[in-house]
């Protein structure tokens, strides 16, 4: 007879899809949140809630939180963790016999599930393990920020986003720059008495394409994206205001890229950076086939919780798309792969 007070084998598989039925698009997280918690509490779980700053000042934001779930009484060796946001447009829930479908399935619902799996077989075997699971990550990092403020003394920390099963060697970091450029309105039949902020910005992010970027040998080149542009009113109005968002994808360190994107403003733009996420090398482990990360992820920002490594089920390649998608086959490797990866560093 079942005793009435042991929680039902985890099924990694089915907690995605309820995980992924909630919306929980960056600053939308409270409702997952509060799900994640609540779940890991019933499996007999010591859970912990940690407000985390809401920027959004509308009633359907909400709380949102970070959830920390291990023993109460011990100091964790091994934490895995990995976020619970994901990017808009909400897309919902499906699957076959092959494939779930739907946001966060690999970015990065499905990953939780198999960390949660993993450390639950672990703490059977006792393992002493935590799961961190945090907010905003796909936007400025700021639950794992918050964390890093309340580290748990841990050895070593597995930080989860979509690599394939592979290990990951080395992340890239993120430069987030914003371009802004000031003119004159006027009506556009007579050019000479305005001056059009939105022509500077052209000429502005010309010379932002043709800028040469750091690579290694051993990592590949940095990357550049201009990923917005706004400015001006009408097509018959000289535009008094423009802005641009431009990403960097980073390989070495962020200053010389940073003096490079102000010389090319020069007394045209200003320039502000609004996220600095470093480049980051990571370790291998014997026997596991290796990877390069090309986007960033919450590891620089928990520098507190261990030596980190990066592992996940998932392409990156649909992450992010209105495709993503996640073989259930790939996602129950994960927990095994977790487990012999917790175990090898452990021994």
């Amino acid at each position: 007879m079942n005793d009435p007070l042991t929680p039902k084998p985890f099924d990694p598989i089915r907690f995605t899809r309820e995980l992924c039925e909630i919306e929980s698009t960056t600053y939308h997280e409270g409702r997952a949140g509060g799900f994640l918690a609540d779940a890991l509490a019933a499996r007999g779980w010591d859970v912990e809630k940690t407000p985390v700053e809401q920027p959004l000042d509308t009633p359907e934001a909400g709380e949102r939180w970070n959830v920390y779930a291990g023993r109460a009484s011990e100091t964790p060796e091994l934490v895995f963790s990995t976020h619970m946001d994901t990017v808009p447009p909400y897309i919902p829930f499906s699957e076959d016999d092959e494939f779930v479908y739907g946001r966060g399935v690999c970015d990065a619902k499905g990953i939780l599930a198999a960390q949660i799996a993993a450390a639950e077989q672990l703490r059977a075997e006792n393992y002493r393990i935590g799961m961190l699971f945090v907010c905003g990550e796909e936007r400025d990092s700021a639950g794992a920020k918050a964390a890093n403020q309340a580290p748990k003394g841990n050895r070593y920390l597995i930080n989860g986003e979509p690599t394939d099963n592979r290990l990951a060697l080395a992340s890239k970091g993120a430069l987030r720059a914003v371009f802004r450029t000031t003119g004159r309105m006027a009506h556009s039949a007579y050019p000479e008495l305005g001056e059009s902020a939105v022509h500077k910005m052209v000429e502005v992010l010309g010379r932002v394409l043709q800028m040469p970027l750091p690579a290694l040998e051993d990592i590949g080149p940095s990357t550049l994206n201009i990923g917005q542009i706004q400015g001006g009113y009408a097509p018959n109005v000289i535009a008094d205001k423009a802005e641009a968002q431009v990403l960097i994808r980073t390989v070495t360190d962020s200053g010389p890229v940073r003096e490079q994107l102000q010389g090319v403003a020069g007394n045209q733009a200003t320039v502000e950076f609004t996220l600095d996420t470093p480049f980051v090398r990571l370790r291998a482990v014997e026997g596991l086939p290796t990877m390069v990360a090309k986007f960033s992820t919450d590891i620089p920002a928990l520098s507190n919780w261990g030596e980190p490594l990066l592992l996940g089920p998932g392409s990156i390649h649909v992450a992010h798309t209105p495709h993503e998608k996640l073989a259930k086959k790939e996602l129950l490797q994960a927990v095994e792969l977790y487990v012999k990866v917790a175990k090898q560093l452990l021994s």
